[in-house]
């Protein structure tokens, strides 16, 4: 992974960490119940767009060296194992 992506990825996470840092003190400050739902699906948005990123890295990157390289098989199976797990998240 590149330095820049790896930078980008990183300050996401931190982003995300505080937005659940957040719904922490949401819970205990007793928000409105409305209130905290909506920071939570922020959260699984922001996580989401993590993941988009990273299957995007691992796609541009390990896959097609896995295919160039006559690796067909691994690179298959690797893309539906993310494919799977994503359909196991709707």
């Amino acid at each position: 992974m590149n330095t820049l992506l790896k930078k980008k990825l990183m300050k996401r996470l931190k982003i995300i960490e505080g937005q659940v840092r957040g719904l922490q003190r949401m819970l205990e400050q007793d928000t409105y119940c409305v209130d905290v739902i909506t920071q939570a699906s922020a959260v699984k948005k922001a996580l989401s767009s993590f993941e988009d990123a990273m299957l995007q890295n691992h796609l541009s990157t390990h896959v097609v060296e896995q295919m160039k390289s006559g690796q067909h098989s691994k690179a298959v199976k690797e893309v539906m194992k993310v494919y799977t797990l994503s359909k196991k998240d709707a």
